[in-house]
């Protein structure tokens, strides 16, 4: 049965960022728990950081009045970052004085930045409870499991003093 997670997302379209500058930002925060990269926005040095750390309150307030709306039980600690990205939005064209009149020609970057929130999905099947394992139980398996090697290394000896004593040991269980 799959279960169908709902994502909440916020958009900050024309930000005056290059998407390179963007993209740095939030490869930190993709994947982590919403407490966790809200931190981490808030206490990165870049320029756009506020921006991310205010778009992400956005998001998380977004999937707040949403699951209100409809009345999906939402546990806002257990939302992480699914998605962060930043898309290229429209370039301006602009123009820097060159030598001897001429003039060059240089690109102010845009950028959509577009952040999704979803609910992690509680794994109840990957917490199991640790029993007391008894004594008695697991030192016959422990044994078994070390007795098998070391019947073998004494079956085959090394040297060829310990060969001619287990010799001599077997011509006398013969003649007894």
């Amino acid at each position: 049965m799959a279960v169908e997670t709902r994502e909440y997302r916020a958009e900050a379209r024309f930000q005056r960022v290059s998407p390179q500058k963007a993209r740095l930002v939030l490869e930190l925060i993709k994947g982590r728990g919403v407490q966790e990269a809200l931190d981490t926005a808030a206490f990165t040095k870049k320029r756009i950081a506020p921006v991310v750390h205010k778009l992400l309150t956005s998001a998380v307030d977004n999937a707040k009045h949403v699951a209100d709306e409809a009345g999906i039980d939402l546990d806002v600690d257990n939302l992480y970052v699914k998605r962060a990205i930043a898309n290229d939005g429209p370039r301006m064209k602009r123009i820097r004085p060159a030598p001897m009149g001429r003039a060059y020609r240089y690109q102010r970057r845009l950028t959509h930045i577009v952040l999704s929130v979803a609910e992690r999905e509680s794994a109840a099947g990957l917490v199991t409870k640790v029993e007391e394992a008894k004594p008695a139980e697991a030192e016959p398996k422990a044994t078994k499991a070390k007795a098998a090697p070391l019947k073998a290394k004494k079956a085959a000896p090394k040297t060829k003093t310990e060969a001619k004593a287990s010799a001599t040991k077997k011509k006398a269980g013969k003649k007894a």
